[in-house]
């Protein structure tokens, strides 16, 4: 029975994409309301909840494990934007699709590798602490690499860009501080409830994504797809192999490639939508997302069942 729930995510996943992708308009509209509204708000959602699983303590790693961090960051926000960069220039893009890609590789990691580091036998402190930090500095990192990078395919504003990044993860995961602190454990039906709401507010994202991007993705498809597999593997390796040059120990190895290799999409999902560019910039994250985490789960899983050598 365990095993079955590990299912249900990607298969309410495959489910609202095969929606999208032949009954648009379902997701595209309710009534006179257009669905892309909603994305902002479930993502702060989304990210009151990390918050509610944050604390303080998870900043400590950079005392602790200074240099694990230093490369992790230094790898996190040069390996992931350059190849989207490089990727959008090798398949030819169009200029927005391409700046999607950007956006991608240009985001913060999220929560979803440090449920992979665990499994991986990673380091979990060393990758909660990088998530911690990625997320702290991504409302300078991200606009400055998208303004560099993405600027060449797409206007874009760095001051915007930084507010919506406050706006979706910032202020909702420090509220979400917040609440941990003071109120943790006392609204129990809250704490069960999140994690459901977290689930199911990434599903109709998703969905609600590709079902505006429907033409584009149809035309573009198969090319977008392989280019978000070859970013997020590269990404991986990439990781992998310099934090191996760095002589870190193989649990940190594994670590920075998840941490590397793993996005938020999510996020970028949000800056797409304040950008008014939903159906174009938005179909990167859309395509990354679910992909990262099927390809994450299989690497964690093959980890798992290799020992983590001593160094």
């Amino acid at each position: 029975m365990r095993g079955l729930k590990n299912f249900i995510f990607p298969t309410l996943v495959l489910l609202i994409l095969a929606l999208a992708l032949s009954m648009p308009e379902v997701l595209t509209k309710w009534g006179a309301v257009e669905t892309s509204i909603f994305i902002v708000p479930l993502l702060q959602i989304i990210m009151f909840g990390v918050g509610t699983e944050m604390s303080l303590a998870d900043f400590k790693g950079v005392i602790q494990m200074p240099k694990g961090v230093l490369i992790g960051m230094l790898c996190q926000f040069s390996i992931m934007p350059f190849l989207g960069f490089g990727i959008a220039r090798l398949f030819g893009f169009p200029p927005e699709i391409a700046a999607g890609i950007i956006l991608v590789g240009s985001s913060p990691s999220g929560l979803a590798s440090n449920v992979m580091s665990y499994l991986a036998k990673a380091n979990l402190a060393l990758s909660v602490t990088m998530t911690a930090c990625a997320t702290l500095v991504a409302p300078l990192i991200t606009p400055f690499m998208m303004s560099w990078l993405g600027g060449q395919f797409v206007e874009v504003d760095f001051l915007g860009m930084m507010w919506s990044i406050f706006q979706i993860v910032i202020i909702p995961i420090a509220i979400g501080l917040l609440f941990n602190h003071f109120l943790k454990g006392k609204i129990s039906w809250l704490d069960k409830i999140m994690p459901i709401i977290s689930m199911g507010g990434i599903i109709l994202i998703i969905g609600v994504i590709t079902a505006n991007g429907r033409d584009s993705l149809l035309e573009i498809g198969l090319l977008l797809v392989l280019a978000c597999v070859l970013h997020n593997t590269l990404g991986y390796l990439l990781g992998y192999f310099t934090a191996k040059a760095a002589k870190m120990d193989e649990a940190s190895c594994r670590t920075i490639a998840l941490e590397v290799g793993m996005q938020n999409s999510g996020l970028a999902s949000g800056i797409a939508v304040q950008m008014g560019k939903i159906a174009t910039v938005g179909l990167a994250p859309a395509v990354f997302g679910p992909l990262m985490n099927v390809s994450g789960s299989l690497l964690a899983s093959w980890w798992k069942n290799k020992p983590v050598e001593k160094g």
